[in-house]
């Protein structure tokens, strides 16, 4: 079960950061956008990781005080549960 936890986040993770790879590309074309919702579904199904470090390392979405404040409390938090489900249920 953990193995298979595992590469269910590594996959919800890397599908974080292409999103915000992608959404910032469309960005600058002034091309059809990404629903922040979606960043925040990602972040939530356990993609948050993969959100985080998107914004920072395009640069993205870091000027909006939600998305700097919201998706590493998504984060932290959902991680901590599952640290806790993991390790001492």
């Amino acid at each position: 079960m953990g193995q298979a936890i595992f590469w269910i986040l590594t996959a919800l993770n890397l599908a974080g950061l292409a999103v915000c790879f992608v959404d910032k590309r469309r960005a600058k074309r002034k091309a059809w956008r990404v629903r922040e919702r979606t960043f925040f579904l990602l972040a939530l199904l356990g993609g948050g990781w993969g959100v985080w470090g998107g914004m920072y390392l395009f640069r993205h979405k870091t000027r909006h005080w939600y998305f700097v404040m919201g998706i590493p409390a998504v984060t932290l938090v959902e991680y901590g549960f599952l640290a806790w489900f993991l390790l001492w249920r």
